[in-house]
């Protein structure tokens, strides 16, 4: 992994994503959202999403022969446009799951990628 300046004490800093094919994996995300990535061998991948720089890196793709057993926390990603983030994640070969339906905070609504991983997605209007 880089080095990244997040280096907030007790805030999230970085999330690993399991998936099970790293290449279809890279391509879902960077089609969806428009993530780069930063390969570290054949079986890791650093995520820069629109938000880092300077090589800083969000989190990482950890290939696996198998996805971790649901029930884990659930990542939320955020939108300015909901209705187009289902449209490009649908297009990029993800399946939503549920919604997009409102909450007190705004929509949201969530999808598996193609390794089976459940993320989430809101926007506030």
């Amino acid at each position: 992994m880089t080095t990244h300046t997040h280096g907030i004490p007790f805030s999230i800093d970085y999330i690993e994503i399991s998936v099970t094919d790293l290449q279809a994996a890279k391509d879902f995300y960077g089609q969806a959202f428009g993530w780069e990535f930063t390969a570290y061998g054949d079986g890791y991948a650093g995520i820069r999403t629109p938000a880092e720089s300077g090589g800083d890196e969000a989190g990482g793709l950890a290939l696996v022969p198998e996805p971790k057993p649901a029930g884990g926390p659930l990542v939320l990603l955020y939108s300015d446009d909901l209705d187009a983030c289902v449209t490009a994640v649908t297009q990029a070969g993800g399946t939503v799951v549920n919604g997009p339906y409102e909450f007190p905070g705004g929509r949201r609504f969530h999808f598996t990628d193609p390794s089976g991983n459940e993320l989430g997605v809101w926007a506030a209007a």
